[in-house]
């Protein structure tokens, strides 16, 4: 059997997160250990026992979710070895796609996404963001309102291209607004405001993503053992420098995860399994929407991942 790896992003966080994980498996707790010593401070307590503001704050989030991503590949990647085709990861799980396939540390991915959060909420308080959920529109129209609300009231664009009918709009608060009555006019079932600290993938990330460059730089980033479609390009990254350069323009790139899920797809063959390692299942259920008939299996809880090694 081949598999396909999904790797979860901001949002897939909640406090608890990983601590049974790592009680049942020596392996995973060693990984988050690494994120720990990694940061100089304990984020594993942060997962565990919260509070939620302090969670779910960008620069925890991010190396929070690549914690435990991380954690579940610890345990699990020695059985999932050499048939893996390939892996994609929603916007700051593309680092955990990287450590899964080896061309990334678990201390050196945790150092560059906590730098990476940080600096998106320094972007983000020197210019005031927001995105908004669409629903029931494709990219097209999405993009179209887009183009139509930008202008003196700032610029909103398609951010997460998530599903067919689900993307998301990131932008300076006024577009964003003005975006949402076009999209709303033009039929959206619902556009939903997300509680966001910046306008993420968009160009109000520009700030971050020149200074996010110097730490792409100076880490040790090295080829993947297998491909990792790219957020920004939705092509598979086989080359170290290929994947600096992507990772450096994700930040004011939209995640491209439909086209992402279907390269993916064609990679890994017909009869692939997508499995999601991490917290939540939301990139499992993406999946199946945007490959019908798809087989997807989600990794985060202790009891997900046991199940998955006894079934062989």
């Amino acid at each position: 059997m081949t598999f396909a790896l999904l790797c979860p992003g901001q949002g897939s966080q909640r406090v608890g997160m990983a601590r049974e994980l790592a009680e049942a498996f020596p392996e995973a707790r060693a990984a988050l250990e690494l994120v720990d010593d990694a940061l100089g401070f304990k984020l594993s307590s942060v997962m565990w026992e919260g509070p939620e503001e302090l969670l779910t704050r960008t620069d925890h989030a991010q190396p929070a979710i690549l914690a435990h991503s991380a954690a579940v590949w610890a345990v699990v990647g020695g059985r999932l070895a050499g048939r893996v085709a390939g892996a994609a990861g929603h916007s700051l799980g593309e680092y955990s796609a990287y450590v899964a396939a080896g061309a990334l540390g678990v201390a050196e991915a945790a150092r560059l996404v906590r730098r990476r959060g940080e600096l998106m909420h320094e972007a983000g308080t020197a210019r005031p963001g927001t995105m908004a959920a669409v629903m029931g529109l494709d990219a097209g129209q999405v993009t179209a309102a887009c183009r139509e609300a930008s202008g003196d009231g700032g610029v909103v664009v398609a951010a997460n291209l998530n599903a067919p009918d689900q993307i998301v709009i990131s932008g300076d608060p006024p577009a964003v607004a003005r975006a949402g009555e076009l999209l709303k006019a033009a039929g959206a079932k619902r556009v939903i405001p997300l509680k966001v600290s910046g306008a993420f993938h968009s160009p109000l990330m520009a700030p971050a993503a020149a200074r996010f460059g110097a730490a792409l730089d100076a880490a040790a980033l090295g080829a993947p053992g297998f491909p990792v479609v790219a957020n920004a390009s939705a092509e598979p990254v086989r080359e170290a420098g290929e994947a600096r350069r992507l990772l450096g323009e994700q930040l004011t790139s939209p995640v491209r995860w439909v086209e992402s899920v279907l390269r993916l797809g064609a990679l890994a063959g017909a009869d692939a399994t997508f499995v999601e390692i991490g917290p939540g299942n939301v990139l499992a259920g993406l999946t199946r929407r945007i490959a019908t008939g798809a087989r997807t299996v989600s990794l985060g809880t202790a009891a997900e991942v046991t199940a998955f090694l006894e079934a062989g």
